[in-house]
């Protein structure tokens, strides 16, 4: 990976221009998060989009310099996620930071064909990146907003569009487990046996770039030591991993809430892996450093995207 901690990340992309467009900004939450990430060097500018008065008197609270920002003036929460789209795509923007509307409002607006934000035949899916004191290295958790039940292939994508974003991270062979609450394959227990066929098509080239491993329980894939007691022998994942893919939204929401609440030392940021600009999707809840530091992730994944066209 091209930074080890987020402290690095955010020295990285410190001045850099970042011009963002937040519909619901009218939310304490996402203000103070602004505030940090302006604090940070992190936002040139950009648009806020929410009830003008509201965001006037939250960023007065906050202490926030609204100089540098234009505000839109909107009460609807599905108009403003149509005007935040609508603006990336005219170019007055580099990538969304979702202030207080609902993710399916969201996500539905950034998946309209017209918007041309998603290429086609895609899917969206969120990806976390953390950062805790008692695991080596930064990991992503996979999928904990938008596919609810995912099927088979949508699994597949889920893997291709986390691999995709750890590459441009800088992970070149990203290691992969798919969690399960066991490790031996049982067809009562459907998640593994969706685990096991993904370990496959890793290891025959249906899925690319990247080592699939599987079913494995958490303790399996964060320690090598306890893989082995469990019987686990080889593998490149336990104790290595870089994503854990979870079977469903059931699973996936409680272990990321988990991470961000019981964690010690947790730092994180959350973002839509599969669109073509940056999309930052923390909770309403996480914590307003979270929704700094997915600005911070954001403006890394928009450079590494100019280098590589």
């Amino acid at each position: 990976m091209k930074f080890k901690d987020f402290d690095e990340l955010v020295r990285m992309v410190k001045g850099k221009s970042n011009r963002i467009v937040s519909p619901g900004a009218n939310n304490a939450e996402v203000i103070e998060a602004i505030k940090i990430a302006d604090g940070y060097g992190l936002i040139s500018g950009g648009v806020l989009i929410g009830v003008k008065s509201e965001i006037e008197s939250l960023a007065a609270s906050a202490k926030l310099d609204l100089k540098k920002f234009e505000l839109a003036d909107c009460a609807d929460k599905a108009e403003m996620c149509r005007k935040a789209v609508a603006l990336i795509k005219e170019g007055k923007g580099d990538f969304l930071v979702k202030g207080g509307v609902d993710t399916a409002l969201y996500a539905k607006a950034i998946l309209d064909k017209e918007a041309k934000l998603v290429p086609e035949g895609g899917t969206l899916s969120h990806f976390v990146l953390f950062q805790t004191a008692h695991y080596h290295k930064l990991f992503g958790v996979t999928d904990a907003a938008l596919l609810i039940s995912p099927t088979l292939e949508q699994k597949k994508k889920i893997i291709e569009n986390a691999v995709a974003l750890m590459r441009t991270l800088g992970v070149e062979r990203p290691k992969v487990a798919m969690v399960c609450p066991v490790e031996k394959v049982n067809p009562k227990v459907p998640s593994t046996v969706d685990a096991d066929e993904l370990s496959k098509m890793s290891k025959d080239g249906r899925i690319k770039d990247c080592v699939v491993e599987g079913p494995y329980d958490i303790y399996i894939t964060v320690d090598r030591k306890l893989a082995d007691e469990k019987g686990v022998k080889g593998g490149e994942v336990p104790g290595q991993v870089d994503i854990m893919v979870l079977p469903d939204l059931d699973a996936a929401n409680p272990v990321y809430k988990c991470l961000t609440y019981f964690a010690e030392g947790m730092k994180s940021a959350a973002v839509v892996a599969g669109a073509k600009v940056p999309v930052i999707l923390p909770s309403r809840t996480d914590p307003p450093l979270t929704k700094a530091l997915s600005i911070a992730l954001a403006s890394f994944m928009k450079d590494q995207k100019r280098v590589a066209a």
